[in-house]
């Protein structure tokens, strides 16, 4: 259990279920920490499983700044139907006779959808179209075009391929950028195919450094509230560090600036006791803190 002696901030790793929203899962963690103080670092649709990384107390001001960029999930691509949202939860729309689909040609598909690729995102995610959400809009049944995004595919490896009823199931792995959509890779190799595709299961194994090993069940932590990592501890793992002397860990802890170093990007200064003291961006001539993990009042 994570030491709370920083304002109870943190992070909380859960191990979402399948049937609830991300939000569901705020609700239920505020009511846990008994605080309104609770966001989290990327959604998981009701049908998908696994981690969900929220930040409690002060540590919600840390989630827009964590290099969370790699996400990985396993995943079962079902190759012969289309449904109107890319996934099993959605209506389908066409089935297609997969019996002419080889090995070969899926091989071939999948390293299509391999590396630095432009994908449109599935019509039911929450990318905002004119100020509204995108499944919002689509359960109207309102006409938009989503533009492509160029996204990274660094792992798509197919583990299983079974057949099923004329359908062809693909058990897979990836791992991929922020702001991939699995369901657009099924919909999107299926295409490919000619056959068409969705999504029946997925399950997000991984966000940045937290993966399911870390990770707890809503139910646990209704039980036995409790964070899974102190902000020091959070701020000291997910970005680069720098050391720096007693007297410019008191500077920055009160809202003055260091010396930079030439670092691009955010990275978190450390004091010589081991303490995260804040997180530091570097432009021009100064090294500003964007975010103080250890104000001085707590130091």
């Amino acid at each position: 259990m994570a030491d709370l002696s920083i304002e109870n901030a943190g992070l909380l790793v859960l191990d979402k279920a399948a049937g609830v929203t991300s939000h569901d899962m705020v609700a239920k963690s505020r009511k846990a920490f008994g605080t309104r103080r609770v966001g989290h670092a990327g959604t998981l649709d009701p049908m998908a499983t696994g981690v969900l990384v929220l930040g409690i107390e002060r540590a919600t001001k840390l989630l827009g700044l964590l290099s969370l960029t790699t996400k990985s999930y396993t995943a079962t691509i079902r190759l012969g139907q289309s449904t109107d949202t890319d996934d099993a939860e959605g209506a389908p729309i066409g089935t297609f006779d997969t019996s002419a689909v080889t090995d070969d040609q899926i091989a071939a598909g999948v390293a299509e959808l391999t590396g630095e690729i432009d994908q449109v995102p599935a019509r039911v995610s929450a990318i905002k179209v004119d100020g509204k959400r995108a499944h919002a809009l689509a359960r109207t049944g309102e006409e938009f075009e989503l533009a492509a995004r160029r996204v990274t595919v660094s792992r798509f490896d197919v583990l299983d391929t079974r057949h099923t009823d004329g359908f062809i199931d693909l058990d897979v792995e990836v791992d991929c950028s922020s702001g991939t959509y699995v369901r657009s890779l099924a919909r999107d190799l299926g295409a490919g195919l000619g056959v068409g595709g969705h999504l029946t299961a997925l399950r997000r194994t991984a966000v940045g450094p937290f993966t399911l090993e870390r990770a707890r069940t809503m139910d646990a932590v209704t039980a036995q509230p409790g964070l899974s990592m102190g902000i020091d501890d959070a701020a000291k793992l997910c970005f680069p560090l720098r050391d720096i002397s007693d007297d410019e860990a008191e500077s920055i802890s009160q809202g003055r600036w260091l010396e930079p170093i030439g670092h691009k990007g955010v990275y978190t200064v450390v004091d010589p006791s081991g303490q995260a003291i804040a997180l530091v961006q570097e432009k021009g001539r100064r090294a500003s803190s964007v975010m103080v993990v250890r104000p001085a009042n707590l130091r």
